[in-house]
């Protein structure tokens, strides 16, 4: 699902960032904690660095 998002918001200037805020908005705590615990081996570089980001992000609050 991550994947998809990711590629749909790809046309946008920065499609990690818009990836990132779209799960930090949209999905729930559950989804989160699994992505960001996931090996994200599957994910696309856009989607892994949105996971990236939203943990870095969850870290320094």
């Amino acid at each position: 699902m991550l994947n998809q998002i990711a590629a749909n918001l790809a046309t946008e200037d920065d499609a990690v960032t818009a990836t990132a805020e779209h799960v930090r908005q949209f999905w729930d705590p559950r989804m989160k904690q699994i992505i960001s615990e996931s090996d994200r081996q599957g994910l696309s570089p856009v989607a892994s660095a949105a996971v990236l980001r939203l943990a870095q992000s969850h870290a320094s609050t």
